[in-house]
């Protein structure tokens, strides 16, 4: 029995070394590939809704862009703060900047996804690239990188939003190893040529894209997910490509408290439940493989199976496994968070079976 249980496990760590090692390695141990400057019109997106503090400070470093031809869109998506106020400021200020104000809408469902498309039919411009209220560019390249990627066939371009740095924050190294893990995931897809999904707190595609696509149409019924599920619906291998320069991240505050970035983990994990069965499948074998693999080799441990057989292969998973994210990590400026990464690693895998079976007994709330 116990031999059985043996090759099972070596089955759940081949699994795992094919994703470190052919998939994430894809990107982990790639280049960025060298792109041309360009000048196409952009149309840069933001949708708030109660977000004045953040935006009388973010607004200014996305409008000041290093970056000839482009606008900025600024949703206010029904705030009862002074969030309209502030935007109305900033239309003033800025040459640049447009203003779309959607009104309270309660019996409307998807509300948020209402609010974006009324923005993204104000865009002047043809290409669109989105950041969410409470972020800010990396730098004044931003835009520029992110537009650089764009050809005749790329028309959606997948970037890094990264969180800000907390120092003696350990809840701030899960967090971010957390999104560094989670961008890996995604951007070795791509490369793959297999993209599932993006972040919108970074990303961009053509407008055309959208109404190609007939905007946000075929998941109107679920609340949030403009993002991750507009791409996983209209993203291939073809239209497709990845922005991972330093430039280009944008940064957002982390979630201060435990309980509030696992309703963050609810809501993307229920998004994950909402994509194509066969993206449904290769994000859930890997956490699988996850999952089973401490529970398969302490269980062979403890029940006395030769240890020589057992720690080796352990050991062999955690090597390559360390190495492939510690590149990712080091492409996505997180080189900090590798060294706890047994450690996180473990407490995200079981913070995510918590999920998982939280989201079987209450769905998350989705927008604010």
């Amino acid at each position: 029995m116990l031999n059985i249980t043996f090759y099972i496990f070596i089955g759940i760590t081949a699994i795992q070394l094919f994703y470190y090692l052919i998939v994430f390695g894809k990107f982990a141990f790639s280049k960025p590939d060298k792109v041309s400057p360009k000048k196409i019109p952009v149309s840069v997106i933001v949708c708030a809704k109660n977000e004045a503090e953040n935006l009388k400070k973010y607004v200014p470093l996305i409008a000041e862009q290093n970056y000839p031809d482009f606008e900025v869109v600024l949703i206010d998506d029904a705030s009862s703060d002074e969030t309209l106020d502030v935007l109305e400021e900033f239309e003033q200020q800025y040459s640049n900047v447009r203003l779309v104000k959607v009104e309270n809408n309660e019996a409307f469902w998807a509300n948020k996804k209402f609010a974006v498309t009324l923005g993204i039919k104000a865009a002047t411009k043809d290409y669109l690239l989105f950041t969410d209220s409470d972020c800010y560019p990396s730098s004044n390249e931003w835009l520029s990188q992110m537009s650089a990627q764009f050809t005749q066939t790329k028309t959606i371009v997948l970037g890094y939003g990264a969180y800000e740095k907390v120092k003696r924050s350990f809840l701030n190294k899960i967090i971010r190893f957390d999104e560094m893990l989670r961008a890996t995931q995604y951007m070795s897809w791509a490369k793959m040529g297999s993209p599932y999904t993006g972040e919108g707190r970074n990303m961009a595609y053509k407008k055309e894209e959208f109404f190609n696509a007939n905007g946000f149409m075929s998941h109107m019924h679920v609340r949030s997910g403009e993002d991750a599920m507009f791409v996983n619906q209209v993203a291939t291998g073809k239209n497709t490509t990845i922005c991972y320069t330093p430039e280009s991240f944008t940064y957002c505050p982390p979630k201060k408290s435990f309980g509030q970035w696992f309703a963050q983990k609810k809501r993307q994990i229920y998004l994950h439940s909402q994509f194509k069965t066969g993206d449904k499948i290769k994000i859930r074998l890997f956490f699988i493989a996850q999952l089973l693999f401490p529970l398969f080799a302490a269980g062979l441990l403890i029940a006395g199976f030769d240890w020589m057989f057992v720690v080796p292969v352990i050991g062999f998973r955690y090597l390559i496994a360390w190495l492939t994210v510690g590149y990712s990590a080091g492409k996505l400026k997180e080189k900090d968070v590798i060294y706890w990464f047994p450690f996180i690693e473990i407490f995200l895998i079981f913070t995510q079976l918590n999920v998982y079976i939280s989201n079987m007994f209450s769905k998350p709330v989705l927008w604010k």
